[in-house]
């Protein structure tokens, strides 16, 4: 342990107090062009979610889970209406997202 102690008293602070804006600087480049891309396929899926089609089948879903959620004991899941809920948005998205694609 005495040698670590040595080590650490022999550092040479400076070295570090440059290296660390230079890093704060590039790591807050990167958040800004995280935050600028948007993801094609949320955008789609977002708006297939608001079709007619897939409306219907969301509202069947929450039917599902406010009626599941009332019961404090029962076996129903809503495993099916989910499915049904994700292969029309699904559908919809197919149709759509390769068109941006190029």
């Amino acid at each position: 342990m005495g040698f670590e102690k040595k080590m650490v008293q022999y550092d040479d602070p400076d070295e570090e107090e440059e290296d660390a804006p230079a890093e704060e600087g590039e790591e807050e480049e990167e958040e800004e062009e995280e935050e600028d891309m948007v993801d094609p396929l949320e955008t789609i899926r977002t708006k297939c979610g608001e079709t007619e089609h897939c409306v219907h089948y969301k509202e069947l879903l929450e039917t599902c889970e406010s009626r599941v959620g009332s019961k404090s004991n029962t076996l129903e899941e809503c495993t099916e209406e989910l499915f049904d809920f994700l292969h029309a948005r699904d559908h919809c998205v197919a149709h759509k997202l390769f068109h941006k694609v190029k």
